[in-house]
């Protein structure tokens, strides 16, 4: 294949994933792009939630944002409520953007960590204008205009991961991506690349580059390629999850709510037409229909279907790119929706991908590149859910006693070392979490620095609580300003033609 000539891409797999990389493939390259799925395996669908990244991918896309809320039920996302992990009643906020402002060299946090020692500082979240707009049950989407800088509040949705994947791929389809039903039953290789696909009606396809989007079971880089798949569930030992969707009842948040069980957690993610929810638990600790019981007694409404139950082991592929083959989703590996990564990766590694794109064959110095990179970065999002487990304060429960106990990853231990001794956060290289994050979750289970800064002691106590009320105050009135969050989004999602005369 010559330089002139236009790939041809086959995407193994449809869901979230595939549909993605149709839609991303067929807005930024020329080549032809097939999509190959079977009718009967329908999404997973427990990546509902999202984090705000997924804002720059729509855009990329061309996406109106109201039309994609309408098609996917979705809602406002502003952080993630954590209940009960630091202990049984307690709750903490992760919330997109800021925390404070930094003053001078140093970050805020460390003039709240003197100013909590003085005993004058409010709660962490209260410094966030996310958190505080979230426990409102507000949202604006704040835009810059000339000469007035918008709030730095950023968001993200929570929405209906079938309904994305059929809006993407009308999409897709639109923009000349092949779709083939039929269900692949084995993979054609050419040493270490993929040669063709066959179906199960004897249909062989073929194609220069392939993208893995078989779920969990990997079919071409894991069966035919032999990327082997690094087990972490030692550090994340939950193995098991059973969702189910309600009637919608209660607060409408924009917020993902995880609260810890007795041995692991359930999430609560507020769509239009209802409320996701799900429990991830260790099997080894709570058996399948005490984990559905558990599920069922702690919804708002009536469930609306049937339970879909799903086994799982977390970990990652030791390569997501080998050959001429990348995987995408499942196929690349799998970590508990607990930060709303799921979405996440499948669209960091596609950028990575158009950014890396082969022209002819994949120069082995480039697929050495992107998998470090994805390495890097699935293995910093690890460290931040262990922390999560490591940190829990939940004392005389068999499952959050062994997880306090374990032994975590250097990279993370570290981490949480430098913070003990001195509030000290490093965010290294292009990791997802960024400083604000890994300090609500720090804070919000306990861990606090034995110390402040020394510069933080060179402002004056009366400058100190004068900044610290400056930003409390200055969020609620910010706060105070917004519309609720159901009827901005009833307002934003309305059909054009009907805006004026609403």
């Amino acid at each position: 294949m010559d330089r002139t000539t236009a790939q041809h891409i086959v995407i193994a797999g449809g869901g979230t994933a595939g549909w993605m990389a149709g839609a991303a493939l067929s807005r930024f390259t020329t080549g032809r792009i097939t999509l190959v799925e079977a009718e009967e395996i329908g999404p997973v669908g427990v990546g509902e939630a999202t984090i705000p990244q997924i804002r720059l991918f729509n855009a990329g896309l061309g996406i109106d944002e109201a039309e994609f809320l309408r098609e996917t039920k979705g809602s406002f996302k502003l952080g993630i409520e954590f209940a009960g992990w630091a202990g049984e009643g307690t709750r903490y906020m992760h919330a997109f953007g800021p925390v404070g402002h930094p003053a001078g060299l140093l970050p805020f946090h460390q003039y709240w960590l003197r100013a909590r020692e003085e005993g004058f500082a409010e709660e962490l979240g209260a410094y966030s204008l996310n958190e505080t707009a979230a426990c409102a049950l507000k949202i604006q989407m704040w835009r810059s205009e000339p000469g007035k800088p918008a709030p730095d509040m950023p968001w993200a949705y929570h929405f209906d991961a079938g309904l994305y994947a059929a809006f993407l791929r009308r999409y897709a389809e639109a923009r000349g991506v092949t779709r083939i039903a039929g269900k692949i039953v084995s993979v054609e290789r050419d040493e270490r690349e993929i040669a063709s696909l066959t179906l199960d009606d004897g249909r062989k396809v073929g194609g220069d580059f392939f993208l893995d989007c078989t779920g969990f079971r990997s079919l071409l880089l894991g069966e035919a390629l032999g990327s082997r798949f690094e087990d972490w569930q030692h550090w994340l030992p939950c193995d098991r999850a059973v969702a189910v969707p309600c009637a919608t009842r209660g607060e409408f948040t924009p917020y993902t709510t995880a609260t810890a069980r007795r041995a692991g957690w359930q999430w609560r993610i507020p769509l239009q037409h209802r409320i996701g929810n799900g429990l991830v638990y260790s099997s080894a600790d709570l058996s399948d229909d005490e984990a559905l019981d558990m599920l069922l007694g702690g919804l708002d409404g009536s469930e609306e279907g049937e339970p879909n139950r799903l086994r799982f082991a977390t970990g990652s592929r030791a390569e997501h790119w080998v050959g001429n083959c990348l995987a995408l989703g499942l196929s690349a590996g799998f970590m508990e929706p607990l930060e709303s990564t799921s979405i996440h990766l499948i669209q960091s590694s596609l950028s990575r991908f158009l950014t890396m794109l082969p022209v002819e064959r994949p120069d082995p110095a480039i697929v050495r590149e992107f998998n470090r990179q994805t390495s890097f970065e699935w293995e910093r999002i690890r460290d931040f859910l262990i922390l999560h487990y490591k940190a829990n304060g939940r004392q005389g429960e068999a499952f959050w006693d062994r997880c306090r106990a374990m032994s975590v990853p250097d990279s993370l231990a570290a981490k949480i070392g430098q913070f003990e001794a001195a509030g000290y956060i490093h965010r290294e290289h292009e990791e997802l979490f960024t400083q604000e994050g890994w300090l609500q979750v720090l804070v919000g289970q306990g861990v606090i620095p034995s110390t402040f800064h020394p510069i933080a002691g060179n402002m004056s106590q009366g400058d100190l609580a004068a900044m610290m009320s400056r930003i409390t105050d200055r969020n609620r009135e910010t706060v105070a300003r917004m519309p609720d969050h159901v009827q901005f989004l009833r307002a934003f999602c309305m059909p054009p033609e009907h805006r004026k005369t609403a």
